[in-house]
């Protein structure tokens, strides 16, 4: 949902056997099997495609979140089926919504966050799945497909799931929030760090009242609108192009974030800690998605197939500290004594990676917390309130 700031990539040896696919342009092409070695940068050696695709695309166009697509998944697929891969990043849901509404679709593949998936398909601006050339959805959870943003995944695939929560600097706050009402405390002014994304802080001052994080009520929205105002000037930054490099150059002691910022904070200050308030975590997905005038849908099938594969995209693991809900990139990693080096640039082992990733209780969310948690959904027409809220609160 938001935006996935990492340190630096680390090289990884992985030793699987492959030929270089020769796409002409213009031609159709599938890539080859055999012996010559596809290496990153990184030193990486790329898997083979578990489901081949035929293209004539030789470019693919993505709009994703900041800093969220590991440069070995992308190195390799641009590697092994000839394409390039143009980039462009957004560190918001409605920085995305709006480049979308002013006419830039130009794109192949986007990752919306759940409550945007729904509005995304009334307004026109995905088109349909083919499941038939989508082999790599047996790799997923089936606790992160269907969801009520999606029935039948018509639409979209998973990418990678987290949560919105407290995060503290407990080394500099001695009274620590355990709610998302704790926040509007005083003793907090000009300390607070908050997402900028307009659906999840309205979302925490609807919670902080005891509402519903997506009412449609006038009177309930009123209160939530006077509540933030009441907030706003405590808060220090409204940040989501890097929170956790706010909180590590302490330029805040607390506030909201998502999982992996507060992951990437924690490792640099071990004081930092990740709450989830005692009204509920704000739980999200995000996903991949079509465009509906997407101009290279061969090679939008081709990244989709290749880059969730089970032994591509568990360096996810290693790179995103986000829920990854790729069964076969988790079962890849499990138990596996490759040696890899990690994101220190220390030798370790991938099983060790795994185990780091299936221990922290920050990624791997407690069956209490999902269920004491609260999905963001589209609200409809009564979007333009929010819309209206947030505006008004920001002094836009």
């Amino acid at each position: 949902m938001k935006n996935k700031k990492n340190f630096k990539p680390a090289a990884i040896i992985l030793v699987i056997s492959m030929l270089l696919t020769a796409c002409a342009g213009g031609s159709t092409a599938a890539p080859a099997t055999g012996e010559s070695k596809i290496t990153t940068t990184n030193g990486f050696e790329c898997p083979a495609p578990e489901f081949p695709v035929e293209v004539t695309s030789t470019e693919l166009n993505i709009f994703v979140w900041t800093e969220y697509i590991s440069q070995d998944m992308r190195e390799c697929f641009e590697l092994v089926y000839n394409i390039k891969v143009n980039q462009r990043e957004y560190s918001s849901t409605d920085e995305m919504l709006a480049s979308l509404a002013e006419g830039g679709q130009n794109y192949d593949l986007v990752q919306p966050t759940d409550y945007a998936v729904s509005s995304m398909v009334r307004d026109g601006f995905l088109q349909e799945l083919d499941h038939g050339k989508l082999p790599i959805l047996k790799n997923f959870d089936l606790n992160y497909l269907d969801f009520e943003f999606d029935p039948g995944n018509r639409y979209t695939i998973p990418y990678l799931a987290g949560t919105d929560a407290i995060v503290v600097n407990t080394s500099a706050v001695t009274n620590v929030p355990r709610s998302w009402a704790d926040l509007w405390n005083p003793e907090y002014a000009n300390r607070l760090l908050f997402l900028d994304d307009s659906r999840s802080v309205i979302a925490v001052a609807l919670l902080s009242l005891g509402y519903d994080a997506n009412t449609t009520d006038l009177a309930q929205l009123a209160e939530a609108e006077q509540h933030l105002r009441q907030l706003i000037p405590s808060i220090r930054i409204f940040d989501s192009d890097s929170p956790s490099s706010m909180l590590i150059q302490k330029q805040a002691d607390l506030g909201m974030t998502w999982t992996g910022e507060a992951v990437i904070a924690k490792q640099a200050n071990p004081a930092i800690q990740y709450i989830f308030p005692t009204e509920g975590a704000i739980l999200w997905q995000d996903n991949w998605a079509m465009l509906a005038n997407a101009p290279h849908v061969d090679a939008a099938y081709a990244w989709l197939n290749y880059t969730m594969q089970g032994n591509v995209f568990w360096v996810i693991i290693r790179d995103w500290p986000y829920t990854n809900p790729n069964t076969a990139a988790l079962e890849f990693a499990k138990d596996n004594p490759m040696k890899v080096l990690d994101l220190d640039g220390n030798e370790t082992t991938l099983a060790a990676i795994y185990k780091d990733y299936i221990s922290s209780p920050i990624i791997n969310v407690p069956a209490a917390v999902l269920q004491n948690g609260h999905r963001i959904a589209d609200v409809g027409e009564a979007a333009a309130l929010y819309e209206d809220i947030w505006k008004n609160v920001r002094g836009e």
